[in-house]
């Protein structure tokens, strides 16, 4: 796929073509990121590396240092941990949008279930916890999840492995609330309907 989008850029500017690649790469992370090793992302980005190498030289004749530096620049970039680190060579544009490289992207392992544990034993703090480390959990359920200690900010009760959970505006969009993390929390959905009926039923009257 990724091939095909650069020979699909071949005459656009960079900016497009790491516009399109970027999701595609970070799409691809998210779903293997617990399934490979860091020896297969640095494999990729070296391919990947050939491919934009190419295409750089389609476009500017023989690939010379100086020609090159239009296209490939050093700079820092922050990881999703938080972290910063140091690239050079980074496929980057005049005004820093840069080509997401595959092992930036830790590799996080799936955590296997307490021996001692089942769905059955109560224990719902561990198992509201374990939901938010699950790999198919989403980043911003994960990071609410600690918010309430793992339990439905409406009814107070923990959150189950096998509950429909809804993220909410504390104060609806509706009614000016934003969103952003100071405005957000995790219900069940049947707690989520309620909640908004009666944010719309408090609209109607206000």
């Amino acid at each position: 796929m990724i091939k095909g989008v650069i020979e699909q850029h071949k005459t656009a500017p960079q900016s497009a073509l790491i516009s399109r690649l970027n999701p595609i790469i970070r799409g691809w992370l998210n779903y293997y990121s617990a399934v490979v090793s860091t020896e297969t992302f640095n494999k990729l980005d070296n391919i990947v590396w050939q491919m934009i190498r190419a295409w750089t030289v389609s476009r500017c004749g023989k690939a010379s240092h100086e020609k090159l530096r239009n296209y490939f620049r050093n700079g820092t970039v922050k990881l999703s941990n938080g972290k910063e680190r140091h690239e050079t060579w980074l496929f980057q544009t005049k005004d820093g949008l840069h080509l997401y490289k595959h092992n930036w992207t830790p590799i996080v392992r799936h955590t296997l279930v307490r021996p001692d544990a089942t769905p059955y034993d109560g224990n719902w703090t561990y198992w509201a916890t374990r939901k938010g480390q699950a790999i198919d959990t989403p980043n911003r359920v994960a990071k609410l999840l600690k918010k309430p200690k793992g339990r439905c900010t409406w009814c107070g009760q923990f959150f189950t492995p096998s509950d429909l959970i809804e993220v909410d505006h504390i104060v609806p969009r509706s009614q000016g609330g934003k969103d952003e993390y100071k405005n957000l929390q995790l219900l069940h959905r049947h707690c989520h309907d309620d909640k908004t009926a009666l944010d719309e039923e408090m609209l109607l009257y206000s």
